[in-house]
């Protein structure tokens, strides 16, 4: 068994060191056994896309938003994000790098990972809203992510509701 995986380890990593055919017409040439690494580093799924989404805030208290997200499950401050299903479905756990190392309300910090289960009515294309919590002071720690473009990238799934 570990003759057989060395061997195929060995085949990816031979297939990742050849040389892209190089001409006019090529195409970007990919590495698999990189991609596998970047996957296992980041939690992204191999061949997943980066996107560059502009980002709002949304807070509990505001006009229109209430306690539920659009699955019927409790919105939670700094995990629940607000997308256009065309372009990332609902339960889609997405992992935002602009966020790591915030400080969360229970005082931990984040570690990226966020859940799209809410949907809003001016979230479209690659536009993404994130909830911040209770009240409009607890958009301070994410004040400086509002408007800005960042990096959000697919990296699995999540069954019934987001956790808390």
């Amino acid at each position: 068994m570990r003759r057989t995986l060395a061997g195929i380890l060995a085949f990816m990593a031979m297939f990742a060191a050849l040389p892209a055919a190089a001409g006019p017409d090529s195409e970007r040439a990919t590495d698999p056994l990189g991609e596998l690494i970047a996957g296992a580093l980041t939690g992204s799924i191999p061949g997943s896309i980066e996107y560059k989404m502009k980002a709002t805030l949304y807070h509990a208290g505001a006009k229109g938003i209430r306690a539920l997200d659009s699955l019927g499950c409790k919105v939670v401050a700094m995990r629940t994000l607000a997308v256009d299903t065309k372009v990332i479905p609902r339960r889609t756990i997405v992992f935002i790098k602009e966020t790591v190392g915030l400080p969360m309300p229970n005082g931990e910090t984040h570690d990226g990972y966020w859940y799209a289960s809410d949907i809003g009515g001016a979230i479209k294309g690659n536009k993404i809203d994130m909830f911040s919590g209770q009240g409009a002071k607890s958009m301070k720690p994410l004040a400086g992510l509002n408007l800005a473009h960042l990096s959000v990238t697919k990296v699995g799934e999540f069954k019934g509701c987001p956790p808390e």
